[in-house]
């Protein structure tokens, strides 16, 4: 039972994969690639490793696999994070058509 539950798990982290690496050809600028390669990690890579754990249960591998679930959920996030906030200050640009800079703003507020 849990390896089938397992196997589930591995094709909806395959099938997440699989449509970030989508947004990533697809999006326009390098923010949103940004975000969908974090989301690729957070969501299709925790869920390839979470299904690897519960076909291999509670063996050296499915430690592994449990460890490496929380340290991809605390680093993808912070990471992109400081990918973004380092590519806006040395000057990549937004897509033309971004609705609205609210870093832009948020510094401006700060400033005076």
């Amino acid at each position: 039972m849990y390896e089938l539950i397992g196997k589930f798990f591995i094709l909806l982290g395959l099938g997440f994969d699989f449509l970030g690496c989508l947004g990533l050809v697809r999006f326009p600028d390098a923010y949103s690639r940004l975000q969908a390669s974090t989301k690729t990690v957070t969501l299709g890579t925790c869920s390839i490793l979470f299904g690897t754990f519960l076909i291999t249960g509670f063996s050296v591998a499915g430690i592994k696999c449990l460890l490496l679930i929380i340290f991809l959920i605390l680093v993808s996030p912070t990471a992109s994070g400081a990918l973004a906030k380092a590519s806006y200050k040395s000057g990549v640009a937004l897509w033309e058509k971004s609705a609205c800079d609210e870093y832009k703003d948020a510094n401006r507020k700060t400033s005076e």
